[in-house]
């Protein structure tokens, strides 16, 4: 299907708030590690949403679910940076929160503790078919596929997608979560998803492949389009079992990861949407991966120039 470029993007996924420790060296089991804190906005979700907006996208929104407890402070960040935030208010859970320990040394790899909270209750009761209304293209979060709420969205956006013709993206976005989901149930998930973007460890654990490339190649017969993402190594292309295109990477100075497959992923569908081709909107990715990791946390400098206050 041939999709004309524009109209808006809308992503459906996860808001959560992160409390980043960056430290240096393993940590001390049983005593204290030096650490500097931040409490930010993250999600995987919003953190797209986030990036495609700074991309250049002029119509971005988000759908998601918090607790009443950081709802307006979330609604306000996500304006920040260029965001319309569809944010349903849980009464009964609180937002999720990820702690994300980041090792400052040089490959600043991060590791995450995850309490997803209201995320894991978005649902079908969530979404509305209007919400596709002048929609070029709608992007799901691979969290939504880890509850059994999560999944039952992803059928109804997926099936009100189709219904209008509005092709659809997917970032897997665990391999940990994925895992324990099985390869099997996400490729049944997944179907009809026209563009896939996992990271390399996502896409070698869904074919059981060791090489990236081979993994893309083979999963580019289940999904028309795979956009593999290798960090420091670029991104491939692959399209109809074979790998079209090598994107190289961008030199970076990382500070914290957190949230770099989130800008790539971001970045290239705000290029997707103006009728690039996948491999220069890869390009982008790898730009506005390389623009996070030298940033604390997973969004994109706010629009305004300042951060909101803190909520």
């Amino acid at each position: 299907m041939t999709v004309a470029p524009g109209g808006a993007l809308l992503v459906v996924g996860d808001v959560v708030t992160d409390v980043v420790a960056r430290h240096r060296g393993p940590l001390a089991a049983g005593t204290d590690t030096a650490a500097s804190i931040r409490r930010l906005p993250g999600g995987a979700g919003a953190n797209v949403a986030c990036w495609a907006a700074h991309g250049g996208c002029g119509d971005v929104r988000l759908l998601g679910r918090v607790g009443t407890d950081a709802a307006e402070w979330h609604e306000r960040e996500l304006a920040a940076c260029g965001v319309r935030p569809l944010l349903v208010v849980d009464a009964a859970a609180p937002t999720g929160t990820v702690i994300c320990l980041v090792d400052t040394g040089a490959a600043a790899e991060r590791t995450f503790l995850t309490d997803s909270g209201a995320s894991l209750r978005i649902g079908p009761d969530d979404w509305s078919d209007t919400l596709l209304d002048g929609v070029g293209r709608l992007h799901l979060s691979g969290y939504l596929l880890f509850s059994e709420p999560g999944r039952a969205l992803v059928a109804v956006a997926l099936a009100s997608a189709r219904a209008r013709g509005v092709p659809v993206s997917l970032d897997p976005a665990s391999a940990g979560f994925l895992a324990e989901l099985g390869v099997g149930r996400f490729l049944g998930l997944v179907e009809g998803v026209d563009v896939l973007l996992p990271s390399r460890d996502e896409a070698c654990l869904l074919t059981g492949l060791p090489d990236a490339a081979d993994a893309a190649a083979k999963l580019s017969r289940h999904v028309p389009l795979v956009i593999a993402k290798q960090g420091a190594d670029g991104a491939l292309v692959a399209r109809s079992g074979a790998v079209s295109a090598r994107v190289a990477a961008v030199a970076a100075s990382p500070r914290d990861s957190t949230g770099a497959g989130d800008a790539f992923t971001g970045a290239f569908l705000a290029a997707l949407l103006t009728g690039t081709e996948p491999e220069e909107a890869a390009a982008a990715g790898c730009r506005a991966g390389a623009r996070a990791v030298e940033r604390v946390g997973g969004r994109p400098p706010w629009a305004s120039g300042r951060r909101p206050a803190d909520g």
